[in-house]
């Protein structure tokens, strides 16, 4: 009696489908406060919150370092990173989109 193996399980078409992880990554929005390193941008992310004790609405803000691939991102632009796997000591975040430009800023001449 022969026997039959099974067939080999098809992989998923996308990586989304793949890791449930991947869907529900953070997302912040902030400004652009320094973009000197190469790939590298420093995004000033603004959080709004109730203060436990006192009920006063507290402004905390946040220092994220976020990979910029195609350094398009410029000081003062907002933009919006996503959290991702650690790419050095202290990146763990990439640049996803520039939600708006920074009008003040002077086109570089180089």
């Amino acid at each position: 009696m022969p026997e039959s193996t099974p067939a080999p399980a098809a992989a998923p078409a996308s990586t989304e489908a793949q890791s449930p992880a991947r869907a529900n990554r953070k997302e912040r929005v902030g400004e652009v406060i320094s973009n000197k390193m190469t790939k590298t941008i420093v995004v000033r992310v603004q959080r709004r919150f109730p203060h436990p004790r006192f009920k006063k609405v507290v402004t905390q803000f946040n220092k994220l370092y976020a990979h910029d691939e195609k350094s398009e991102a410029r000081i003062g632009d907002r933009v919006r990173i996503q959290e991702c796997r650690p790419l050095s000591k202290t990146k763990r975040w990439r640049l996803v989109e520039v939600v708006e430009r920074n009008a003040e800023a002077a086109p570089v001449n180089a």
